[in-house]
């Protein structure tokens, strides 16, 4: 079987240096290895060969055979790890709390504990007659968050 720490040390080598960072690394009981990396620009499919061709060149396929996948992180995907977050500051996201609340709204900030996502409410200032749309903080703990992703917007 094909070790994971293996994998795990090939491409942190990689990313050394580099602004890309690891989302997801798994290896199944059949050896499938699945790396996914993401980048605050966008990644770039030569870049998944290249790092695709540096795992290969630090395992043997005489000792084991595996299948290997480098890929981007989707776009419409779920985040995973906190980078993602970081990156997605001032861009619009949705989430959803584990008791089935949906937030739309700008990423605002990120900490170790949560973030603040702004939405748009109705408030109604002192002195107006009228409530008005007004982009309000709301803070999420990552514990009561279900999912968090990019919002695609068309």
């Amino acid at each position: 079987m094909i070790s994971k720490n293996a994998v795990q040390e090939a491409v942190n080598e990689w990313l050394a240096g580099k602004e890309y960072f690891l989302v997801d690394l798994s290896v199944s009981a059949d050896d499938r290895v699945v790396v996914v990396i993401d980048h605050a620009d966008g990644v770039w499919i030569e870049d998944c060969a290249d790092l695709s061709r540096f795992i290969e060149s630090h395992l043997n396929r005489d000792d084991e055979d595996y299948e290997l996948e480098v890929g981007s992180a989707g776009l419409g995907q779920p985040f995973r790890v906190h980078r993602q977050y970081e990156i997605h500051v001032g861009k619009p996201i949705e989430s959803q709390t584990l008791d089935g609340h949906k937030y739309h709204g700008t990423l605002l900030s990120v900490d170790d504990e949560g973030f603040e996502i702004g939405v748009m409410q109705k408030v109604k200032e002192e002195g107006k007659k009228r409530p008005e749309m007004k982009e309000v903080p709301v803070r999420l703990s990552f514990s009561e968050v279900a999912f968090t992703k990019y919002l695609i917007k068309v």
